[in-house]
């Protein structure tokens, strides 16, 4: 049987799943393929740790903004155009962050490949409420979940690979060329997921009442707000693992890569079991489950920081951190996006936003005792756990009279896929 809030079958084929995960790979592909070459991106323009992760400061804004931006418009114009005017400003800017001369210009340079890469993120995760509702929405983000776990795997890999035959400007290149496939495949296969009838019809005033409704819904804010600070957490680790497993305890790019990837098959496994156990379990129990999980490994990061330990301590830690990020993932977004089905990409680029927003500031921080410190890591995710779990408990999981969230997550509908 097909929810009520489905649209009809028509603007479904057999690809566009496909495609709408493969878009899903705009922000891990970006952030991680060149994170083994941050340490030589930094000796090459001579600048300090700290300045060089403006390069993933600038991306991560970016994205953020990006979404906030394509996800009204999106609503209003239709998914498909939107996507394919990111996706060619996205090729270009990659181009533009592989012949940058300066680290200034390279840094602008990632802010707007970012925001053009936003767009690919906020629309698969709009469509995707737009064709799927109920327990396969749950499954659908639980898969978008496991599929960015697959590119953060892929991408260092890829990057320690690349990084031996190419130098850092190469695998931006790279991505240029990644995008360009992306689109042309979004050309032929992305069929328009939102109907005319069911696009919203106001303006700026229209698109900030909209805004509105979304903040006023207390389960809403909680569960965006909550991701927001479980991605810092994730975002700082991104950001400094790179540092902490190569500069203190000597791994090469490539076992770099292949540290990041196990921590990274690990972020796909618990993504996918996450996306099953809301649907089969509960949803908020999965969401805390995903901040406990988390909070281990911010602990881990922190004892490490505060005492010398085993490589092998960090890593689990590292793990664990991830872990928790990806359990938490398919709930919070079901709980974010299931009540809103006519405001899929507005509520999508919110939640968007606030992850990638809240990890653009939390990156740089953890680069402020140099390259030979793990307790900055240490304290910057255990700071944004504590605040994820703050939050969930304050915001998401207190009773009260259901929310129009609430009332279309707690009951799952029977949807055709």
């Amino acid at each position: 049987m097909t929810a009520p809030n489905a649209p009809g079958r028509a603007v479904m084929n057999r690809t566009l799943p496909t495609l709408l995960l493969v878009l899903t790979v705009f922000g891990p592909i970006s952030m991680d393929l060149y994170l083994p070459a941050l340490p030589a991106l930094s000796a090459d323009f001579g600048t300090a740790t700290s300045v060089a992760q403006l390069t993933v400061t600038a991306c991560l804004v970016g994205l953020a903004g990006g979404q906030l931006v394509a996800g009204p418009v999106s609503d209003r114009f239709g998914r498909r155009g939107v996507l394919l005017a990111g996706t060619v400003a996205y090729v270009v800017t990659s181009a533009l962050c592989a012949v940058s001369p300066t680290i200034e210009l390279l840094v602008l340079a990632r802010l707007v490949q970012g925001i053009a890469g936003g767009v690919g993120i906020v629309i698969a995760q709009a469509a995707g409420r737009d064709i799927y509702a109920g327990g396969a929405l749950i499954r659908f983000y639980g898969r978008v979940t496991v599929v960015g776990g697959f590119a953060a795997v892929v991408g260092p890999l890829l990057g320690g690979l690349l990084d031996t035959v190419t130098d850092w400007r190469g695998l931006f290149v790279f991505l240029a060329v990644v995008g360009a496939v992306i689109l042309a495949a979004a050309c032929v296969t992305f069929r328009e997921t939102l109907p005319a009838g069911r696009r919203t019809r106001g303006g700026v005033t229209d698109a900030a009442r909209d805004f509105g409704t979304l903040l006023a819904d207390r389960v809403f804010v909680g569960a965006v707000v909550g991701q927001g600070f479980l991605y810092a957490a994730l975002f700082a680790y991104l950001s400094g693992s790179t540092f902490v497993l190569q500069d203190i305890y000597g791994l090469s790019p490539q076992q770099y890569a292949l540290a990041f990837g196990l921590n990274s098959a690990g972020f796909m496994v618990f993504g996918y079991l996450a996306g099953r156990a809301s649907e089969r379990w509960s949803i908020r129990g999965t969401l805390a489950v995903g901040v406990l999980l988390a909070g281990g490994g911010a602990l881990g990061l922190l004892a490490s920081g505060s005492v010398r330990m085993p490589l092998w301590v960090v890593i689990v830690s590292l793990f664990l951190l991830a872990a928790g990020v990806a359990s938490s993932s398919p709930p919070a977004t079901t709980l974010a996006l299931a009540g809103y089905p006519q405001l899929a990409g507005t509520a999508s680029s919110l939640l968007g936003a606030v992850r990638f927003g809240f990890g653009g500031v939390a990156a740089p921080l953890v680069g402020v005792a140099g390259a030979t410190s793990i307790l900055p890591l240490g304290l910057v995710t255990t700071g944004a756990v504590l605040f994820a779990a703050v939050t969930a408990r304050a915001l998401v999981n207190r009773p009260t009279t259901a929310t129009p969230t609430e009332a279309a997550s707690t009951i799952p509908a029977k949807v055709t896929q």
